[in-house]
């Protein structure tokens, strides 16, 4: 099983993003945070390369996972789809090939999701935010909220899918990845908490 972790997180840490802005042209490290996701890719260089960026790291979630499950290597109900859940977001945020930084893992884990679940929780996720986004809009006068705010959304968003798993009776290993998933995405979006939670609370 090691090694599908090994592979999982490989997947995870190939930084598209990244490497399709060496090819547009830009230097992600100047745009918006700094992050070398595909939201920054999108506002640097446009919608073609952002959305390829969005394709090719959900793929990187959920190929690994989907292949392990197809192959049953991992059952839904096998503790050791948590590591091998977790391994790709893993690899997203921690990735080797820039020093162990990465990026805020959401369109991976929507990647790792749709293969745990055959698109249902990705749906549900989908669903969410942008309930979510609305809602955080229509208080804030209908202009764009702060990456701040996207940052509680997403997270905000990702508790409320454990009640959806709860609701369907999701076997405990794929809950326990939902723990290991939620925790990672807390450690990404770390610092936008803070500054939101700071200034709401």
């Amino acid at each position: 099983m090691a090694l599908w972790f090994i592979l999982g997180f490989l997947s995870g840490s190939v930084m598209y993003a990244h490497l399709l802005g060496k090819i547009a042209r830009v230097d992600l490290r100047t745009i918006g945070d700094g992050n070398p996701g595909a939201f920054n890719l999108w506002q640097a260089a446009g919608y073609r390369f952002g959305l390829l960026a969005v394709v090719l790291d959900f793929m990187k979630g959920f190929v690994p996972v989907a292949v392990c499950l197809q192959t049953g290597v991992i059952h839904p109900d096998d503790p050791v789809l948590i590591p091998i859940a977790a391994a790709p977001v893993l690899g997203h945020l921690f990735s080797p090939f820039l020093r162990f930084r990465g990026g805020k893992g959401i369109a991976v884990t929507f990647g790792v999701w749709s293969a745990l679940t055959a698109f249902e929780v990705t749906l549900v996720y989908a669903v969410i935010l942008a309930v979510l986004l609305v809602i955080g809009r229509a208080l804030n006068g209908w202009r764009p909220v702060s990456s701040e705010a996207d940052s509680f959304q997403v997270v905000l968003g990702m508790f409320a899918v454990s009640v959806w798993l709860h609701q369907r009776s999701y076997p405990a290993a794929i809950f326990w990845g939902w723990c290991a998933n939620i925790a990672l995405m807390i450690w990404a979006h770390r610092t936008g908490l803070r500054v939101f939670l700071k200034k709401w609370i």
